[in-house]
């Protein structure tokens, strides 16, 4: 398997393609988001990691600064935007939260996006795996992957409406790519974990 993530060392998405850079997703960078588990730009542990690489899945402590007034839900997602294959990055987890359910304001605690018992006001979406968090396991010698934790302030709520089956049914690329509901803030930090 190091031979493969060898081989393909220089295979990435391109740029546009990450869901930050997509022009209907912009917005003031005004969400300040930290972690207690990682520094932005710092190694993910092995417990955020995923079991085939001998890790926990357990998605990492997040907390988030007040958003803008206004804001209905806010959407978080998690994406590994070095995998090699294909043209975009890999959804490791896309969660609708409700800020008001939820029982620590503006924070998640570590193993809240968990696919059999997900924090109460955490609303998990389809990834590219299945619903829950997924934890880093890149090909191994492909190098660092950055998995870029993002959080978009949104101005009308996702779950809401009369398509809300639909949305929980949609495949996570093409969900945002038709999302068009207004982004009042978001913030981001980026994990690193290398095989």
């Amino acid at each position: 398997m190091a031979l493969l993530g060898t081989l393909l060392r220089n295979s990435r998405p391109d740029e546009q393609h990450h869901t930050w850079n997509r022009p209907h997703l912009s917005a003031p960078e005004t969400l300040r988001l930290t972690s207690t588990e990682f520094t932005d730009g710092g190694s993910l542990a092995p417990r955020h990691t995923g079991k085939r690489v001998g890790g926990e899945n357990l998605s990492p402590q997040l907390s988030w600064s007040e958003p803008p007034q206004g804001t209905a839900e806010l959407l978080l997602l998690i994406e590994d935007i070095d995998i090699p294959l294909g043209s975009k990055p890999a959804v490791h987890c896309l969660a609708v939260l409700d800020e008001a359910a939820l029982e620590q304001p503006r924070e998640l605690p570590a193993g809240a996006l968990a696919k059999q018992h997900p924090a109460p006001g955490v609303t998990l979406l389809r990834s590219v795996v299945g619903r829950g968090y997924h934890g880093a396991e890149p090909l191994k010698g492909h190098g660092p992957h950055r998995y870029v934790v993002q959080l978009f302030a949104l101005g009308r709520p996702l779950l809401g409406g009369p398509d809300h089956r639909a949305v929980l049914k949609t495949r996570p690329h093409a969900l945002l790519a038709a999302l068009d509901t207004p982004v009042l803030a978001r913030g981001r930090i980026t994990g690193t974990y290398e095989r």
